[in-house]
């Protein structure tokens, strides 16, 4: 796995997002920029091929049925540019340590109830994933295997079983939280060091200039 600290590949993988969303509409050439340099952040961290693909086709049905209303040629970048921009997020989820995610949001510059909301955030993804892995598991113990059949399955009767399991569970996990004294703080202390700032500096210049480019095309 590539080596850098958490609250930096977090921070990378926010810049990819950030621009990606930025783009102006319609600037396919930006967006392809884009979505090479998320498929070299999903190699250099790692992810898991198979769990990366599983998530992105359950999220791709419902990026579907938000976008396809839009009209064919507006919902296409719209899709588009959101699976960059899960590739990117999903493979720092997918490679990021059990309960290790306070430790990459404590060094973002953003308010405390914004990092309450994105660490519960986080805590829900982690929720989410180990659910569609049991589920994938208990998929295949009953015989259906391979991408498409998962899918067609997932689509067809567990998404919504899916969400309820993982809400109720999310539930529970936060009510252990402040069982043991969680009270919205971070209790840990994550700097980036000089190096780290200077790359997190660079990828903000390079972001800003593809991002820019696009409305001056």
């Amino acid at each position: 796995m590539l080596n850098l600290s958490l609250p930096l590949r977090l921070q990378l993988s926010l810049v990819i997002v950030v621009g990606a969303a930025l783009l102006k509409h319609h600037a396919w050439y930006g967006l392809s920029v884009y979505g090479a340099i998320a498929l070299l952040w999903a190699w250099l961290l790692r992810a898991p091929i198979r769990q990366l693909g599983g998530l992105l086709g359950t999220e791709l049905i419902f990026l579907s049925l938000l976008t396809l209303p839009l009209g064919w040629q507006k919902a296409s970048f719209l899709l588009v540019r959101s699976l960059i921009c899960l590739l990117a997020m999903n493979s720092f989820l997918l490679t990021l340590p059990p309960h290790s995610f306070g430790i990459a949001l404590k060094s973002l510059p953003v308010p405390a109830p914004i990092k309450e909301n994105l660490l519960l955030a986080g805590q829900y993804m982690e929720i989410l994933l180990s659910e569609v892995t049991r589920m994938q598991r208990s998929a295949q113990l009953r015989g259906l295997t391979g991408t498409a059949v998962w899918l067609r399955y997932t689509s067809a009767a567990m998404i919504g079983a899916l969400y309820l399991r993982s809400l109720d569970r999310a539930e529970r996990v936060y009510a252990a939280m402040v069982a043991r004294g969680y009270n919205g703080q971070l209790p840990i202390d994550s700097n980036l060091r000089p190096k780290e700032r200077f790359t997190l500096l660079l990828a903000w210049v390079i972001a800003a200039t593809i991002t820019v480019t696009s409305y001056k095309i």
